[in-house]
């Protein structure tokens, strides 16, 4: 019996999930996942898996978004791909946008907070770059190159937020993800991305490196 792929996308609150069958359909269902509402992914996954047949993958957007919304889809992905005996792969969120369809080259930016900004850019249905931070004159420069490069220029958040002269701040489109684009994003790319991908653990596209805190008392810990 053929077998089916699920996707998840929780990088922002207006989320997605989407099971693609053995002819290519796809069924997407959509819910609102914030701080408060993270456990609405479960009823939509519940109706999508449903009594059918197994499935042979697992797609779930990496962010860079909500770092809670992005956890919650991935460990939803890994929990179902161990439950379903198939691999749990992680792919940026930013890949599933309009902007980025057929290919086209733009510029994602986002709000780092505390003053912080980010930047990347895609092509070719993947990111050319790690998302970079910079200061509003840094994401100033970005924005005004990508402009002048001709980039399409978009962010999951309100352009609002961003500290640009009025010029810049009307290129910017304000989109969202959803599982449908982030499974065309997979079947799109180059077989060496997807390995690329299929290889790495997946966590979420962090901005900055994992915060660990030291132990305050190590004489206290045990080693073997």
């Amino acid at each position: 019996m053929a077998a089916r792929s699920l996707v998840i996308e929780t990088s922002t609150p207006h989320a997605s999930i989407a099971l693609v069958g053995p002819d290519g359909r796809i069924d997407q269902r959509e819910f609102c996942s914030d701080r408060n509402h993270n456990a609405l992914l479960f009823e939509p996954l519940r109706e999508l898996l449903g009594a059918g047949p197994a499935l042979e993958l697992v797609l779930v957007g990496s962010g860079p978004g909500s770092y809670s919304g992005t956890r919650v889809g991935i460990a939803a992905a890994q929990g179902v791909a161990i439950a379903m005996g198939c691999p749990a792969v992680a792919l940026p969120s930013i890949l599933a946008v309009p902007s980025a369809k057929n290919g086209a080259r733009c510029l994602a930016i986002g709000d780092a907070r505390r003053g912080s900004f980010w930047t990347a850019r895609l092509a070719d249905f993947r990111l050319l770059e790690d998302p970079a931070l910079c200061d509003a004159e840094g994401l100033c420069a970005a924005v005004a190159q990508a402009a002048a490069d001709g980039l399409a220029i978009f962010s999951l958040e309100d352009s609002a937020r961003f500290p640009l002269p009025g010029e810049l701040l009307s290129r910017i489109q304000h989109e969202i993800p959803d599982a449908t684009r982030l499974w065309q994003a997979w079947a799109d790319t180059d077989a060496r991305t997807r390995e690329g991908w299929t290889a790495e653990i997946p966590q979420p596209l962090y901005l900055k490196p994992p915060h660990i805190t030291p132990a305050k008392r190590p004489w206290l810990l045990r080693t073997y």
